[in-house]
């Protein structure tokens, strides 16, 4: 059992979280080992996300105040919270690869909480499906270098053409003598 000073610190951190999240998914963790669980949580300290299982009257009070508020109506039951604070993507990515890789019992999606709006189970499983921040950064700088590619090509022809057909003469050249 929890001492109250316990509590209110456990609250104050989480609050503090919350605020800061770009995202806090809601799931549902049920006969997961020791083992695996550590292994989920190193997948996602990977990524600067948070795995954790909290008790829903202290995630509900840590919420208040917070975009997160609107996930008061799915906590119930066991919860793990997770939160991710760079990329909103990533988190539903590795809970999805994880779900999908163990068996769908050992945890389930409630819900979760992107820019103050309630996302359904169905929604976070689209989510995981969107490119990551990382994956955009790399179609962006290949949407940007791409111009600057065909423009080289571009120039570079004219060129290559007056080489191959000064190389053709100078090989007509050497034929004759």
């Amino acid at each position: 059992m929890q001492k109250r000073s316990e509590k209110e610190q456990v609250v104050a951190e989480l609050h503090e979280k919350l605020a800061k999240a770009k995202v806090a998914i809601v799931a549902q963790p049920n006969k997961l080992d020791v083992a695996t669980v550590t292994q989920l949580r190193k997948q996602f300290r990977a990524q600067n996300i948070e795995y954790r299982v909290v008790k829903n009257t202290l995630a509900k009070r840590a919420a208040q105040g917070t975009e997160a508020e609107v996930l008061e109506s799915i906590l119930e039951g066991p919860t793990a919270l997770i939160v991710g604070y760079d990329d909103p993507v990533s988190p539903a990515k590795v809970l999805q690869a994880f779900i999908e890789k163990n068996k769908k019992d050992q945890m389930s999606v409630r819900g979760a909480v992107l820019d103050g709006k309630l996302l359904d189970a169905k929604a976070v499983e689209q989510l995981a499906k969107l490119p990551g921040l990382d994956e955009l950064r790399a179609m962006l700088a290949g949407m940007i270098n791409r111009p600057a590619q065909m423009l080289a090509t571009v120039i570079s022809q004219p060129g290559g053409s007056i080489a191959r057909v000064v190389n053709a003469h100078r090989e007509a050249q050497e034929k004759q003598a």
